[in-house]
């Protein structure tokens, strides 16, 4: 019968999933933090030009 036994963790992937986790949630702060601080000024500048973003 397939699929009837519980699955074991082996701990180096265990690491690994954390790893990519906190990366993830590190870089989505980063970048959000990113784009509050010169979102509004890059959007000043795409959409009304240089004089506008001044």
């Amino acid at each position: 019968m397939a699929g009837v036994g519980i699955p074991t963790w082996d701990p180096e992937t265990a690491v690994l999933i954390g790893t990519i986790l906190l990366e993830a949630i590190v870089l989505y702060a980063g970048y959000g933090g990113l784009e509050r601080l010169f979102g509004p000024y890059l959007m000043r500048l795409l959409v009304g030009g240089e004089e506008s973003a001044r």
